[in-house]
């Protein structure tokens, strides 16, 4: 990897919505690694899950923006409305690497997404083209992770916190009216409450 490359990791997700678990995991990135920049990847349909479970992309776009609005390290990216769908990481790498061929793009994923990274189309590509720094994720301990990628030279573990909070949680709380004031960040609690979202 070229080290005049500026290195920026690809958070993506669905994000729906955006919660305090995805915030640390992004802080632990930018403060513990050598990345300095992060781009929240909004996923307007993961090929994995059902799209009727997803909110509006703009909606689930525009709550990423209200999060980060003033962490400069962090960046909206939302090319994958622009591409063909269902998305496909693949396809979203290609086109970010024509659109900045000056950044060096790295991969931040849970370790539940690299038990099936296999099921990823063209995921060979992907493994040998980028970097890929994997989180634990809670019932996905290192142990699970196939050794053809737990030893691959362009993965990375990291020793990041494991957070149990997931946006199917926080939906479900939102539709029982609970107060979630420190499971998201106050300007999204906020915009959720306001629009009524995941009531129904």
């Amino acid at each position: 990897m070229p080290a005049s490359l500026d290195k920026t990791g690809l958070f993506f997700g669905s994000f729906n919505p955006v919660h305090s678990g995805h915030m640390i995991i992004a802080e632990y990135f930018t403060e513990f690694t050598d990345l300095k920049e992060l781009w929240f990847v909004v996923s307007p349909h993961n090929p994995l899950k059902k799209k009727k479970t997803l909110l509006d992309d703009a909606y689930r776009a525009e709550m990423v923006e209200i999060a980060i609005k003033n962490c400069p390290q962090y960046r909206l990216c939302d090319a994958e409305f622009r591409l063909p769908k269902p998305s496909y990481t693949i396809h979203t790498l290609a086109y970010l690497k024509e659109k900045h061929p000056s950044k060096s793009f790295v991969l931040i994923m849970g370790s539940d997404n690299l038990t099936t990274f296999d099921k990823w189309k063209n995921h060979q590509i992907i493994l040998e083209d980028y970097q890929i720094y994997v989180y634990p994720r809670p019932d996905y301990p290192v142990g699970k992770i196939p050794e053809v990628f737990k030893e691959h030279h362009n993965v990375k573990i990291v020793d990041a916190p494991v957070i149990e909070i997931s946006s199917s949680f926080i939906r479900d709380a939102v539709k029982k009216g609970k107060k979630l004031n420190y499971f998201l960040p106050e300007p999204v609690f906020k915009y959720i409450h306001e629009k009524g979202f995941y009531l129904k």
